[in-house]
């Protein structure tokens, strides 16, 4: 079976609600596997619309949760190109491009909306996030797009609980709840944390925003919790 390609774009629904139109953003989705097992469950289970939806409230909830009302503030991305590849793995996100694995849409076993939806928004953070211009850290990086995942309601029920976790920079559902926990002291702060990465990083910025190193955040975090 052929690929199968959709092209969807936000140019009329925000000029006509906006009237901003260079806020405008192209999404598109291509299923590569159509003809796998995995291919043909998204076909039947979750389909284009439901992805293009998806991709469109990810995107105006990560600008959202990182205070970013106007183009100015966002990274300067006018498609994002979403394709389900027969492949190993989870996702990945490469030059504004999402791949999500046909394989393991096939061998998911629960909830497959949520989760599907859940990796959308962890991926798309990838778009949007700066990253201190290559010099911010990968458990960082990470850490904020499951934040992301985790504010926007989609953490799956094996995500370790509020508190867990060995050190600040274990990534994913680790740093993603300590993030909230800073969050949750200055309200903004992940916002104000990824603006500060536009340029570049330091461990120092945690002093900046919070005045305490991350080190000791990372300490009170887990004494809250009796850890």
């Amino acid at each position: 079976m052929g690929h199968v390609v959709f092209c969807f774009s936000l140019f009329v629904v925000l000029s006509s609600a906006t009237f901003h139109l260079s806020q405008a953003v192209e999404y598109s989705v291509t299923n590569t596997a159509s003809s796998t097992p995995g291919g043909a469950r998204f076909d039947n289970q979750i389909g284009i619309q439901y992805t293009l939806q998806a991709l469109s409230s990810a995107s105006d909830f990560i600008w959202r949760l990182f205070q970013q009302p106007n183009q100015a503030d966002r990274k300067n991305v006018q498609k994002v190109s979403f394709f389900i590849d027969d492949m190993d793995g989870v996702a990945y996100a490469i030059n504004n491009e999402i791949h999500f694995s046909a394989r393991y849409i096939n061998g998911y076993s629960g909830d497959l909306k949520k989760e599907f939806s859940g990796v959308v928004y962890h991926e798309m953070t990838h778009i949007w996030q700066w990253n201190g211009n290559g010099e911010a850290p990968g458990w960082l990086i990470e850490g904020i797009a499951d934040y992301v995942r985790l504010r926007g309601g989609y953490a799956p029920s094996h995500w370790v609980k509020p508190g867990g976790g060995n050190k600040w920079d274990q990534g994913y559902d680790v740093t993603a709840h300590f993030l909230d926990y800073c969050n949750g002291l200055n309200n903004g702060f992940v916002a104000q944390l990824n603006g500060k990465m536009r340029s570049g990083y330091s461990d120092h910025f945690f002093v900046d925003l919070l005045g305490k190193s991350v080190g000791q955040l990372w300490n009170d975090y887990k004494a809250k919790y009796g850890n």
